[in-house]
């Protein structure tokens, strides 16, 4: 396990004062990770957490959250617990649990992120996880790109200090530290597509090729530099980018594959659109560039592509919604795919800022919250006349896609405020002094 440190110093995983906060499962990678980065943090000169997250989806979870939640206070170790309802998420998102479980899971560690209680999120991925991310991206179809599988850093945020380790050297460690773990019952069920690449495919493999791991592993690494390489002397300052869109000519489709695939790649990661595409749709966009005008395709996660003359336009139609629950104060908060939203009292003397929203918040109920809207709201007009804030948007034409994203003030299903839009008539100014001035700044 030695060679962690090694790994973290060649790769400048870790910077020295940062918070790192590991995702821990109660499973023995996670742990002995924990235990590891814990025990090195002087060295490291680092600040550890553990983050654990219930993914709301075997029973027994919550014992496994108290085992955590345990041995954390056991090593003195800080630790936030969070819940996420993964089959409600696949059911509204129509993907498969497993999926939701990632997704709900990411966005938990994003947000603490972005909240600043984390620098950088600790993963448990070892050498046999590394394979068999490797094996199931090539029979997807996913070309160089998934061969290359999980990088040691992504988005300068997910660190995998445990990509240079053995599960046989996991488990040495924890029997030599006496680390105690749990068994994921869910890991047993070949439902899952890396358990049965784990439990099926790889277990037949390693019966052949008992070196098989290290071999892929070591296939990777010669993937990583011929790609890095290609991708270091690609020409794309053809791509014309602008927010959510780019445009890509249509002559890229005339260069070799190894060109415009990479290309095509890295157009998606501009847009925000970073998985589930696969050799397959690369093809279908090739097609597409040699369609007449006007031709659309659909693609995974909302993502667009369309024919306009000489140029393919990439749209990333997908907005993540995140959580939103924040009583009425003067503050300032980001609404994800919306703007930027102050809130500060008005000004005794100004009170005609283009642009702004006054509202009286002694009106404002006091378990009203900012949300997103809800089935069900109902909104009355300034001036009279209470209709559902969905007709209400409707008649103010807001499009579609922004619906969902503009937060409102509500308590119940009743709203009094929608941010950059309107107040209700219940909340209309009677006296300067209990004034708000709401204002969005779009993003």
């Amino acid at each position: 396990m030695e060679k962690i440190l090694e790994f973290i110093k060649e790769k400048k995983l870790i910077k020295p004062g940062e918070v790192i906060g590991v995702g821990v499962s109660g499973g023995i990678d996670s742990m002995s990770l924990l235990h590891f980065l814990n025990a090195n943090k002087q060295t490291l000169d680092i600040d550890v957490v553990a983050i654990h997250i219930n993914h709301g989806i075997r029973e027994e979870s919550e014992d496994e959250a108290r085992f955590v939640l345990q041995k954390c206070r056991d090593m003195g170790v800080r630790v936030y617990k969070f819940s996420i309802d993964s089959p409600k998420i696949a059911k509204e998102r129509k993907i498969s649990i497993e999926t939701a479980a990632r997704e709900g899971r990411y966005g938990v560690f994003e947000a603490l992120v972005k909240k600043d209680i984390v620098d950088k999120i600790a993963l448990a991925h070892h050498q046999s996880d590394q394979a068999e991310t490797i094996l199931m991206h090539i029979l997807r179809g996913s070309g160089l790109a998934g061969a290359r599988g999980m990088e040691p850093i992504r988005d300068k945020i997910y660190i995998r200090p445990m990509l240079p380790v053995t599960k046989a050297e996991i488990e040495e460690y924890a029997t030599l530290n006496g680390i105690e773990f749990v068994e994921d019952s869910s890991n047993n069920d070949t439902s899952y597509a890396r358990n049965f690449i784990r439990n099926v495919v790889m277990k037949d493999i390693l019966k052949k090729w008992p070196n098989a791991v290290e071999a892929i592993n070591n296939f990777a690494k010669a993937v990583c530099e011929d790609d890095d390489y290609i991708k270091a002397n690609l020409d794309t300052n053809a791509l014309i980018v602008d927010e959510k869109t780019v445009q890509m000519p249509c002559s890229y489709f005339s260069l070799s594959p190894a060109i415009y695939t990479r290309v095509v790649f890295y157009t998606l990661s501009i847009i925000g659109a970073k998985k589930d595409f696969e050799r397959k749709h690369i093809e279908m966009i090739r097609e597409l560039a040699f369609a007449e005008n006007g031709k659309k395709l659909k693609l995974p996660n909302d993502v667009e592509v369309s024919k306009e003359y000489d140029f393919l336009t990439f749209r990333n139609n997908y907005i993540e919604k995140p959580n939103l629950s924040k009583t009425l104060k003067i503050e300032e908060f980001d609404a994800n795919g919306y703007g930027h939203i102050s809130i500060n009292r008005a000004s005794t003397k100004k009170m005609n800022e283009p642009n702004a929203l006054y509202f009286d918040y002694r009106k404002v109920p006091k378990d009203a919250r900012w949300r997103y809207r809800e089935e069900g709201d109902m909104f009355e007009k300034f001036g009279g006349g209470t209709k559902k804030l969905k007709s209400f948007l409707i008649d103010k034409k807001i499009p579609v896609r922004m619906r969902d994203y503009i937060p409102v003030l509500a308590s119940g299903n009743e709203v009094y405020v929608i941010a950059g839009v309107a107040i209700s008539e219940k909340v209309r100014v009677e006296n300067v002094a209990t004034c708000y001035k709401l204002t969005v700044t779009k993003m």
